[in-house]
């Protein structure tokens, strides 16, 4: 099968394997040509492993520390004539890598939200880890389903407490242009936090020491973004922040309530960024493209795999970490700084339809998101017949 990109509104329908083992592997080489982690983790668990912060949790985990890596992840199996999920595609590459240089690695496909691959995590943590040092929860969906009512939520991008008006990019249709965003009602505001809060955070942890496979001094992080001022509007003084606040409330509840096990957790913040998420989201592809362009010209950059080494080496494993006044990890100076955004916000405030290729680095936020899906990858012959069905 030939492969070339399909892309319908923020996603890409198709994936190509060799692109994405690719881009596994560069993820790979820059961590193996960094310093090894100190005192860094040993033994796993990834749930939302197989693309962006959540893949590259994984790779600086293994590759960085040694570590022996349990994946959780929801992907689609490729068949003769469709291609499966980039994540799908990642996670096999992964594996192959991984397994070829003696590291070990398992991961289970399924709906991390349900209490079934719980369950199933914590046998195979039985069977072949004993216990896990540290838990990366990296899950992004717009539902969930509740184990114990089985009503599914919906999350939602809506403002709180009245409308917003602001300019966006539409990657359809190359437009700069006014996108105006009702506010959200209570109900969904509720079902976003179901979603994207800290609930099914707290009920892994919850059943994992239940289970008695959190080792001593265990760790666990949760992502977030929080932005600044220009991102505030659809994330802090939204539906997504409110459920930012209940990863705040989830985390000060992990910290507190497992003292036999002096269990630390945290909720980091990372760098914005081109991901599957990040995309379908108003206002991040103008912002992202705009930020692309000011870091790369001060020489702060970074991708997911920068990012997560850091977080490994400045944040969880230093007696040190960058703590803000909600005891979260905070690893997005390079761009929330007040310098950086001043630089943004005045783009931001200048860029129109006409002049948006000119002051936007979109260029780079394509090339981020095709590569995403394993496209536009150098090296990669995208005219070549491929085997779609890749196993791990």
């Amino acid at each position: 099968m030939v492969i070339h990109p399909k892309i319908r509104g923020f996603i890409c329908t198709n994936a190509h394997p060799i692109g994405c083992a690719e881009n596994v592997r560069q993820q790979i080489a820059y961590i193996k040509k960094q310093a090894p982690v100190t005192n860094g983790p040993k033994r796993v668990l990834v749930i939302g492993s197989s693309t962006g912060y959540g893949l590259a949790s994984r790779i600086a985990a293994a590759y960085g520390s040694g570590a022996k890596t349990l994946g959780v992840c929801f992907e689609k199996e490729p068949t003769e004539r469709k291609t499966g999920t980039a994540g799908w595609y990642n996670t096999a590459a992964f594996h192959n890598f991984a397994k070829t240089d003696g590291l070990y690695c398992h991961t289970i496909n399924g709906d991390a939200f349900s209490d079934e691959i719980k369950a199933q995590t914590i046998a195979q943590i039985k069977e072949d880890l004993g216990q896990i040092d540290l838990v990366i929860y990296s899950l992004a969906s717009p539902k969930r389903k509740d184990p114990e009512t089985g009503e599914v939520y919906s999350s939602t991008l809506k403002p709180v407490g009245g409308s917003y008006t602001t300019k966006t990019y539409d990657t359809d249709k190359d437009s700069v242009h006014e996108i105006s965003l009702d506010p959200a009602n209570d109900d969904e505001i509720a079902q976003t936090i179901k979603v994207m809060g800290g609930q099914d955070w707290e009920r892994w942890i919850d059943q994992l020491h239940a289970a008695g496979v959190l080792a001593q001094d265990c760790q666990t992080t949760a992502y977030t973004y929080i932005g600044k001022k220009l991102t505030w509007p659809i994330y802090g003084h939204a539906t997504i922040g409110r459920a930012k606040e209940d990863l705040d409330r989830a985390a000060a509840n992990l910290r507190s309530s497992y003292s036999d096990v002096n269990l630390s957790a945290w909720v980091s913040s990372l760098k914005a960024l081109v991901t599957q998420a990040s995309s379908a989201i108003p206002v991040m592809p103008l912002y992202i493209s705009l930020i692309y362009g000011v870091m790369k010209e001060e020489g702060t950059h970074e991708g997911c795999i920068e990012q997560i080494y850091r977080l490994f080496t400045e944040g969880l494993y230093t007696d040190s970490p960058r703590l803000d006044e909600a005891n979260r990890l905070r690893m997005d100076g390079l761009e929330t700084n007040e310098a950086t955004q001043a630089k943004i916000e005045a783009l931001w405030n200048q860029v129109t339809q006409e002049n948006f290729h000119e002051l936007a680095d979109y260029k780079g936020y394509h090339s981020e998101f095709l590569r995403l899906f394993g496209f536009g990858i150098e090296g990669v012959d995208y005219d070549a017949d491929v085997e779609p069905q890749v196993s791990w």
